[in-house]
């Protein structure tokens, strides 16, 4: 019997794929708990329309992306510490304050585990901060570290 995975099956099939299982698995087990379809040209026509939309979103979610690296990449965030001799910074920049201050100055929200800071700012000065705004956008932001 041919069916529609609805969700991931160890062993057998992933959401969205349409494979031939034995009759009694599909009815006893896959169809009882609304884990797959069985896959009618009905079925079948509404995973289509189904995966057109979710890559019609995608594709949308990227334009999005593109657009706001174009911003961010323009921007330069302003963050004031404390420092001693050489610039050394007592404490440190976050990624969670470069967010902070990105939304509190500019209204954009970017979570703070987008923001690709390897290891906290300690100095002052210019650093380039690369953030991820999708799987396949990644922009860089400019932050500014200033004397308190």
């Amino acid at each position: 019997m041919k069916v529609i995975f609805l969700k991931d099956v160890k062993g057998k099939g992933k959401k969205g794929e349409v494979k031939n299982v034995a009759d009694g698995y599909a009815h006893n087990f896959l169809l009882k708990n609304g884990w797959a379809l069985e896959a009618t040209s009905a079925n079948l026509k509404a995973l289509e329309a189904k995966n057109r939309q979710l890559d019609k979103q995608a594709e949308q979610e990227l334009l999005d992306a593109k657009k706001l690296k174009e911003v961010v990449e323009k921007l330069t965030i302003e963050l004031k510490a404390k420092a001693g001799e050489g610039g050394r910074l007592f404490g440190s920049i976050t990624s969670k304050q470069i967010a902070e201050q990105l939304q509190k100055t500019h209204q954009i929200k970017i979570d703070k585990r987008k923001i690709e800071l390897d290891d906290a700012i300690r100095t002052l000065g210019y650093t380039k901060v690369p953030v991820k705004l999708h799987s396949e956008v990644t922009a860089t932001l400019n932050v500014h570290v200033t004397e308190e």
